[in-house]
């Protein structure tokens, strides 16, 4: 029984240490994704800011001035 014993608890040390890997991989992993997500937020910021600025003068070169501004 003691030989029983002592195996399991070896299974049990090997999965925990597959497990603790698992787990560091997995936060190197989430670590790596929160980079790119704030370096996408951050194009995406320039992006729409640039959008906007090409909108407003779209909008500006298309507006037609009332004759007495000419």
């Amino acid at each position: 029984m003691n030989e029983e014993i002592s195996k399991r608890l070896e299974q049990i040390e090997a999965n925990a240490a597959h497990l603790e890997h698992q787990v560091e991989q997995l936060n190197t992993v989430v670590i790596e994704q929160g980079r790119q997500l704030d370096q996408l937020k951050k194009l995406t910021q320039r992006q729409s800011t640039t959008l906007e600025a090409i909108e407003s003068e779209r909008i500006r070169d298309t507006s037609s001035k009332p004759p007495h501004y000419q």
